[in-house]
């Protein structure tokens, strides 16, 4: 049987595990020209708490009653489709369930022996990426500069701080939720200090004060993963000509009321910031370049990363919750069954 979490409803601001239906269903056939897939691993990422919604964005929302969306690493079960073999291992986006067909058209074969295959869907894969060109691209980084990252211990934001490093920034500082957090920050990933916003009460003022000590020669770049108060700290702290990368705004995705007017004009205009919301698809034809950097600079121990596993996919809700409570520690994830390329 294939295990498949459906969307059962969509939420009205905090989702809960409610909003999801566990079915059990016939494993598929693959027609012809397809190919049936096993899964290993489910990426779990902020951008489904979006698709559960029913208004427009710049991806079409999870209809009610369908499959949950996701990234996934799978082992090639049964192919009638000529560049794919029974046993290969491979990227797809097959959603919250065991098993699924596809055409192949966007299937990635994945080589296990390069780095260990969940990272397809992590530092190789679309947190990668995101980092990769929102840091190198959008945020554009200022040789000698000085650089914030929120939620800076996260997939995407533990990456940004170390490329950020790499491209020449002078001092790095990130924000993140706990002491733990913080230190992994600090201590391994390389950022000079580190600000745990539990701290500061949703007080923008407060942390604003602690991120000017943190950042004395002002602000030059920001990676924006939160929004919200957060972000609130920040603007008032930027250099002119600054630049701001609008990854994510994982503070605000639970809204029950309207989005407040854009709170940052008056600094945007005097300080002449450039500010840029982006799509990691937008790059997609650089697929293979951000592919190639990462994977270099790991090999060469420039990058680290981390991974937070749930064991089943019973337990896909608990890891998106997870994400939406600051419990999760790096890039979250679900292994669905035992990985046969450990």
């Amino acid at each position: 049987m294939n295990r498949q979490w459906l969307l059962a409803e969509r939420p009205a601001g905090m989702f809960d595990e409610s909003n999801f239906r566990l079915v059990e269903t016939p494993v598929p056939e693959p027609g012809e020209g397809e190919i049936l897939i096993h899964n290993i691993w489910l990426s779990v990422d902020p951008y489904m708490r979006g698709r559960m919604n029913a208004g427009k964005s710049y991806a079409k929302p999870v209809e009610v009653g369908a499959v949950m969306e996701g990234g996934t690493v799978g082992e090639v079960v049964a192919s009638n489709h000529p560049d794919f073999r029974v046993g290969d291992i491979v990227e797809e986006r097959l959603g919250w369930q065991e098993y699924g067909v596809t055409g192949g058209r966007l299937t990635r074969r994945i080589d296990p022996a390069l780095a260990p295959v969940s990272t397809a869907v992590g530092v190789l894969g679309m947190p990668g990426m995101t980092a990769y060109f929102g840091t190198k691209e959008v945020m554009s980084v200022k040789a000698g500069g000085t650089v914030v990252v929120s939620a800076a211990s996260g997939a995407v934001g533990g990456l940004v701080g170390q490329i950020a490093r790499i491209e020449g920034a002078a001092r790095v500082v990130g924000i993140a939720g706990g002491e733990a957090k913080c230190g992994y920050c600090v201590d391994e990933l390389g950022y000079d200090a580190c600000l745990d916003y539990r701290q500061f009460g949703k007080d923008s003022a407060t942390l604003g004060a602690a991120l000017a000590e943190a950042c004395p020669d002002g602000i030059d770049g920001y990676f924006d993963n939160v929004g919200g108060w957060i972000s609130d700290a920040v603007y008032p702290l930027a250099n002119p000509f600054g630049r701001v990368a609008i990854c994510g705004m994982i503070s605000e995705y639970n809204l029950t009321e309207p989005e407040r007017v854009p709170r940052y004009t008056r600094q945007i205009l005097t300080n002449r910031l450039r500010v840029t919301g982006f799509i990691v698809t937008d790059f997609w034809s650089r697929w293979q370049e951000g592919m190639e950097a990462m994977a270099g600079w790991i090999a060469e121990c420039r990058i680290k990363y981390r991974e937070d596993v749930e064991v089943g996919i019973e337990n896909a809700p608990r890891a998106l919750l997870k994400l939406f409570r600051s419990e999760n520690f790096g890039k979250q994830l679900v292994r669905l069954r035992d990985d046969p390329t450990v």
